[in-house]
């Protein structure tokens, strides 16, 4: 079994990390997201908003990484998505909905304690093409 690291894009130049972790494993053909957040790399820090505002973010950092992998969206099998107030599910959803225009990955969606205030965390799982 080969494990290549992938880096999300915008992170080489200004280095961000809430821990140990690889941002992606690609691995014997599948590609492996670690929890995405609404990071802006550009400042180094959380961009805490409204809950559209922080998922377009999270799904912003899930594309570059897909797109540094050599995937698409489309790629993308399953997602995990931890929300801070399941009341925000609505919201959510639209933004989500729209970032996968064709077939939906499938999904699980929970609340959960999320640290540093933001509102939403996702990871996902894509087969490479």
């Amino acid at each position: 079994m080969e494990k290549r690291e992938i880096i999300h894009p915008e992170k080489k130049d200004r280095p961000f990390t809430t821990g140990a972790y690889s941002d992606a494993i690609a691995v014997d053909g599948w590609l492996y997201i670690s929890g995405q957040g609404p990071i802006d790399f550009t400042r180094s820090a959380f961009a805490l908003g409204t809950i559209e505002e922080e998922t377009a973010l999270t799904l912003h950092n899930l594309r570059c990484i897909l797109t540094a992998a050599g995937c698409t969206v489309d790629n993308v099998v399953k997602c995990t998505v931890h929300l801070a107030d399941i009341k925000d599910f609505p919201a959510f959803n639209k933004i989500y909905a729209e970032f996968f225009p064709g077939i939906k990955p499938a999904r699980t969606t929970v609340q959960s304690v999320l640290g540093s205030g933001i509102k939403i965390e996702i990871d996902a799982i894509a087969r490479m093409a």
